[in-house]
């Protein structure tokens, strides 16, 4: 009796329509014809039949005895040694057929493997790979691959071909000349249209396409959902990059995950992947804004209930799990304001990082040194001899150089006096973790020290991508981490993208040349699960209340309100700010805030960072300009320069009055 593999494939067979040629060319090729090309290459749009052509490749050579190995891009590792032992047997094992369907998602890789992998193959192995780009032309161009590589896009079906493909579907004869109107030569159109039912072709459809015709189409094939819990099972799926049976599980603890997870497998637009199911990219997207569309707030909660069940796994994952756990979390945020400030999803010049190797010391130092002077090259090097382990070194995956290098210290409380004295980043970090919530004896503090990458100096790329997966996922394991802290050059620049996650201290650490921005988050206050939350509805995320009830946010709202009504002594007597602590106790609260605010703005000048900030504050609220752009004037500075140093100098009263409003006065 046969199994079922062997009945799958007989199955997909007997389905199978069309791709003469290129199955021709493949028989050839597998049967050891010398001109036959040792490489295909398939491309084309989504739905074109792309996997469904592998999938009968794959099965023709073990049909042929050959030994198959299946790989999905869409789960490949950034890191082309992981790539090569996955397909391994290709170098070592003769006459292995290697398959990889989905190559857009690792397109990273290819420059790599026409280079450096393909080259080694065993003798009589075959390679097809499957994408939705075409393959680069300095490859269909080269003479050496010219008769290994054989290129095809594919085409839409002919009618009659097609028809074929409704014929073998079963659809009724009656209706296969409208489908074949409203779907065309789509084989994924057809495949959909083929499963609806005959009652949703009551009307005369044309094929236009779109997404509308997707949505049609799904809407024809899961309108009728069975039961509310197998909707809730579709929000999983629209919105998880791979659904398992376990992840269903866990976001729906109420409902037996077996019967839902076999329903959607059943689904003709979803694939199965070692990690789950994973829906066809465009069916995908029309499910998740139909399902936006139609339960905008049953989308939000499941969008949250994936992201605690991914927060779990941070924590609890075995530890060679946790990168990939970190990129399916951060998978749901991508259309969220704050996170697309922050990451940049390209895919250009992908990178893979590993941890520092003495070999590597070298290039990182003049990477530092390149980028940020003498000064920072010699802190890099401290570090490194202090803390290795905290170091990672990214490399190009299509050349293997090496481009950047990150460090991400953990620093256990009490400070240490020589690192306070080596580095005046960390003092700045130690420093502010006094004045506003110190750190207690067992606690520590993670700071992303460096980010260096000469090409793309601190702007976003993959290289802050994957290092700010990083962080977030040790933050989320981590054990006593009471901060978590980032460091950029061009402070005024991030705290404007990472207005929302993390606070600017107002620190500007100079290390040779060069000051640099402190940012933070205390994650005492602030859990990693509520930030990440926060993250997913785009809102700022919320800071400790002080003593009065009142939060950060509001506090620092209430502060300039009451500079906005300096002049008017009716509106400044009835402002927000006197309910705070800041004057509660005194006799004459007014009177008291009034001069607390101008000794406050004066204090600011002790610092000479300050002493722009003072002026400006001095000259737009306390001097009687009638304008802002006044107020510049009287300075005699640009507006947008005066803007500048006013947005710091409330920044910093803002801080300073806040630490009063926690702690009393210093």
């Amino acid at each position: 009796m046969a199994s079922v593999g062997e009945r799958l494939s007989n199955a997909r067979v007997r389905a199978f329509i069309g791709r003469d040629e290129e199955l021709g060319r493949f028989a050839q090729a597998l049967a050891g014809d010398p001109p036959a090309p040792f490489a295909f290459y398939v491309s084309g749009p989504g739905g074109i039949g792309k996997s469904t052509l592998l999938r009968c490749m794959a099965d023709r050579a073990r049909a042929a005895e050959r030994p198959v190995l299946e790989l999905d891009g869409r789960f490949a590792s950034r890191d082309p040694d992981d790539f090569r032992r996955a397909a391994a047997p290709l170098l070592e094992v003769p006459g292995t057929v290697l398959v990889v369907d989905s190559f857009e998602h690792c397109q990273w890789l290819e420059s790599w493997l026409w280079q450096r992998f393909l080259p080694g193959a065993a003798d009589d192995t075959l390679v097809v790979l499957a994408g939705r780009l075409a393959p680069q032309p300095q490859w269909t161009a080269d003479p050496a691959w010219a008769g290994l590589l054989h290129v095809c896009e594919l085409e839409p079906f002919t009618e009659e071909q097609a028809l074929g493909l409704l014929t073998a579907a079963q659809v009724l004869p009656q209706l296969r000349e409208r489908v074949l109107r409203f779907a065309g030569g789509n084989p994924l159109a057809l495949s959909l249209a083929a499963a609806a039912r005959a009652a949703d072709w009551s009307r005369e459809d044309v094929w236009a396409p779109s997404a509308d015709v997707l949505r049609t189409l799904l809407s024809g094939l899961i309108g009728e959902v069975p039961t509310a819990a197998h909707r809730r099972a579709l929000e999983v799926a629209a919105q998880a990059y791979s659904t398992s049976e376990e992840l269903l599980a866990a976001v729906l603890p109420d409902e037996d995950a077996h019967p839902l997870f076999t329903w959607l497998r059943d689904l003709p637009f979803m694939e199965s992947t070692h990690r789950g199911l994973h829906p066809h990219d465009a069916a995908r997207e029309t499910l998740a804004a139909d399902l936006r569309w139609r339960a905008p707030n049953a989308f939000v909660a499941m969008r949250r209930r994936l992201a605690e069940e991914y927060l779990r796994l941070l924590r609890e994952a075995p530890e060679e799990r946790v990168w990939t756990v970190t990129d399916e979390l951060f998978h749901l945020f991508r259309e969220g304001e704050i996170v697309a400030r922050l990451r940049t999803w390209s895919r250009e010049d992908e990178v893979h990082d590993r941890p520092l190797h003495p070999d590597d010391l070298d290039v990182v130092l003049r990477m530092a040194e390149q980028t940020e002077g003498p000064a920072s090259a010699e802190l890099v090097r401290y570090w490194a001899e202090r803390q290795p382990q905290s170091f990672s070194v990214y490399r190009l995956v299509s050349t293997g150089r090496v481009v950047a290098f990150t460090a991400r210290l953990a620093l256990p409380a009490p400070a240490d006096p020589e690192d306070l004295a080596a580095d005046p980043v960390v003092a700045a970090a130690w420093e502010y973790t006094d004045a506003t919530a110190p750190v207690r004896p067992g606690e520590h503090i993670g700071i992303s020290r460096f980010s260096v990458y000469p090409e793309r100096y601190q702007v976003p790329s993959r290289v802050i991508d994957l290092s700010s997966s990083r962080a977030q996922a040790e933050s989320a394991r981590a054990r006593g981490r009471a901060y978590g802290f980032a460091v950029w050059r061009d402070a005024e620049t991030w705290a404007a993208r990472v207005k929302g996650s993390l606070a600017d201290t107002g620190a500007r650490p100079r290390v040779g040349e060069h000051t640099y921005g402190l940012f933070g988050v205390d994650w005492r206050q602030v859990p990693v699960e509520i930030w990440l939350r926060h993250l997913i509805s785009a809102t700022a995320v919320p800071t400790r209340a002080g003593p009065s009830g009142v939060s950060r946010g509001v506090f620092d709202q209430d502060v300039r309100e009451a500079l906005a009504h300096w002049r008017d002594t009716d509106a400044f007597a009835a402002c927000a700010l006197l309910r705070a602590r800041l004057a509660a106790d005194s006799a004459d609260p007014v009177g008291e805030l009034r001069a607390l605010l101008r000794r406050t703005v004066d204090d600011l000048a002790r610092d000479p960072r300050g002493v722009r900030a003072r002026e400006a504050l001095t000259a737009g609220y306390f001097s009687g300009a009638p304008t802002q752009e006044a107020a510049a004037r009287r300075l005699s500075l640009p507006y947008g320069t005066y803007r500048r140093h006013l947005r710091q100098g409330l920044d910093l009263l803002c801080d300073a009055l806040w630490q009063q409003e926690l702690h009393g006065p210093r």
